[in-house]
């Protein structure tokens, strides 16, 4: 079974930038996609940016303020937020998608804004 490892949430100030980082780990695999979805109490889970097929997709709420890059030899994507509004502040979960189309799924971590 493979396992995702999420970094880099919690409080952060309002005028600094935000990075999550999700490494995975397990048996290989081919790897499809990876990327950051995020839920609010309340609301469904949304796509924030992801990696697939040899390009980067973004939510519209993001574009323009946010990075997303992919390191396919460790299984890892990082997320740089710049920017950010009342809105970003949620549990961000990564996801991976294998070749195989089998998910995975992050455990989740909370992002929150201080002032």
């Amino acid at each position: 079974q493979l396992q995702l490892t999420e970094s880099g949430g919690g409080s952060v100030l309002a005028g600094e930038s935000l990075t999550l980082s999700c490494a995975a780990s397990g048996t290989a695999f081919g790897i499809n996609s990876m990327g950051w979805f995020r839920q609010s109490p309340g609301k469904t889970r949304e796509m924030v940016a992801m990696v697939g097929g040899g390009a980067a997709r973004y939510a519209n709420s993001v574009k323009g303020r946010c990075t997303i890059t992919r390191s396919l030899e460790t299984m890892k994507v990082d997320l740089q937020m710049n920017n950010r509004k009342p809105e970003d502040p949620a549990v961000y979960y990564c996801k991976l998608s294998t070749l195989s189309s089998e998910d995975a799924w992050g455990p989740g971590t909370q992002v929150t804004v201080s002032s």
